[in-house]
């Protein structure tokens, strides 16, 4: 079946993470699925073989896009264009073909400059989708919410019947937290990036960028006003933040639950939608 990986989204995006460490090598005649994200924070590209067996990520920090477009062209093409020779390089094969996601909302030209982004690093667009949609690929919710907190914004979309059916957006993401963390502590910004992430930090960064949290808890809140909406799922790297959990669902009042390895989820259903050209 062509989803067998998917069965577990949880096992498959641990499966996923593993990768980043130890990739796969496609087996011979082996077909591929890519998927490029382009994110605030960072680009990641993702390669899936046979029924979405995880094969292998690449994934570097980059502060070329905002709100879901792209303000570096160069240095978005370079860097894709470096993760794209890397992954060839493990997987010995060549790569030519991806698909992309954009937030919803994007015009016709801001998605454009996404392709010309990956056509410059060698990659052909096949499919186009926007993010949430992408993520719910590999979370498969039938009903509820999916909130994207990227880079750069807290997204919202309402998901009915499997397809979503609304969205909303609002500035304050991961870069907000950094920008707090950096502040506090009178560090760089890069500096806060790493002490996010670092383990064993989470509580004391809990007590610093509390308010930050708070406020996508209210972002979500308002976002979902009028839906009658169970369960909110969360994904993107900022919902790995230790806490957000308990603030989100004590903001809205509905059960909040994170996703496993949250940074994964959207670029792993860029590359679950690929289809390669004709």
């Amino acid at each position: 079946m062509e989803n067998d990986f998917l069965k577990n989204p949880e096992e498959f995006l641990l499966k996923l993470e593993e990768t980043l460490i130890n990739p796969l090598k496609p087996e011979d005649g082996e077909p591929l699925k890519v998927g490029l994200d382009l994110g605030t924070a960072s680009i990641v590209l993702v390669v899936l073989g046979k029924n979405n067996r995880p094969l292998a990520v690449a994934r570097e920090f980059a502060q070329v896009v905002k709100d879901g477009l792209v303000v570096d062209y160069g240095k978005a093409m370079a860097i894709t264009r470096n993760l794209k020779n890397s992954l060839e390089k493990t997987l010995g094969v060549e790569l030519t073909q991806t698909a992309i996601a954009v937030p919803p909302g994007t015009s016709s030209r801001d998605t454009d400059t996404h392709k010309y982004v990956a056509y410059g690093a060698g990659l052909e667009t096949t499919v186009v989708m926007d993010e949430p949609s992408a993520a719910n690929l590999v979370l498969g919710v039938k009903n509820g919410a999916i909130v994207d907190i990227g880079g750069g914004t807290t997204g919202v979309a309402v998901v009915q019947d499997g397809k979503v059916i609304h969205t909303f957006d609002e500035p304050t993401g991961g870069t907000h937290v950094s920008l707090v963390l950096a502040g506090h502590y009178g560090i760089s910004f890069e500096e806060a990036e790493k002490l996010k992430q670092e383990p064993g930090k989470g509580k004391s960064n809990l007590a610093v960028v509390a308010p930050v949290l708070q406020k996508m808890g209210t972002i979500i809140k308002n976002g979902l006003e009028g839906f009658n909406v169970s369960e909110i799922y969360l994904v993107g790297g900022t919902s790995a933040a230790m806490g957000i959990c308990g603030i989100v669902e004590s903001q809205t009042k509905i059960k909040t639950v994170v996703s496993a390895v949250p940074i994964l989820v959207t670029p792993a259903g860029i590359a679950v939608s690929f289809k390669p050209m004709d």
